[in-house]
């Protein structure tokens, strides 16, 4: 029996898989120029059929090995979808790793919901995927995405000029990273399983 993606859970929120359903929405609040002006592959405007494409993908990503995407929504089932969440995941000289990435529709920001997200899937890559460091990336301009990975305790590395090209202007992106033993030392309740 083939893996199934995984569903997470978090105080308020279930990570879970996307599923064709939320093509339509995943298309209007992505679509969104607020979004896509802080994600290096998100495009504005949103075309049609690549939501559908892109959910398509993530179940044969996953078996190989190579990204681990979900849906951040209400654990309480109200409601359909807050963003998405991601590891890519490689195999690197200093072990594995994960590159985290996310997105939070605009009705959601400021609510704590990308940070609670984002704590939960990095323990779910260094406790279920076996990940050795968990890196991320943001836009300079896009500090707001720099402070939700400074409350997940990853730590930042410095600006890496010129890094990204989006919208055919190459633009400079702030990196951060976080190892194993520094999460768990300062996250040092047990490794809960995939489910809550």
């Amino acid at each position: 029996m083939l893996p199934a993606l995984p569903t997470l859970h978090t105080a308020r929120l279930a990570l879970s898989p996307f599923t064709p359903a939320d093509a339509p929405l995943v298309q209007r609040l992505a679509g969104d120029a607020r979004i896509a002006a802080t994600t290096a592959f998100i495009p504005h405007p949103y075309p049609d059929g690549a939501a559908e494409k892109w959910i398509a993908g993530h179940l044969l990503e996953f078996l190989e090995l190579a990204n681990l995407t979900l849906a951040i929504r209400p654990r309480d089932g109200a409601g359909a979808l807050f963003g998405a969440i991601n590891l890519k995941l490689s195999a690197t000289t200093r072990g594995r790793v994960g590159e985290l990435g996310y997105w939070v529709a605009v009705p959601f920001w400021n609510r704590g919901y990308c940070t609670e997200a984002a704590r939960r899937m990095i323990r779910h890559g260094f406790a279920e995927l076996g990940l050795d460091e968990i890196r991320a990336h943001h836009f300079v301009e896009n500090a707001a995405s720099g402070r939700v990975m400074e409350k997940c305790g990853m730590r930042r590395e410095g600006v890496l000029p010129r890094s990204v090209l989006k919208n055919g202007v190459l633009k400079d992106t702030v990196r951060y990273s976080i190892g194993k033993e520094n999460f768990l030392n300062s996250n040092p309740l047990p490794l809960p399983c995939a489910s809550p």
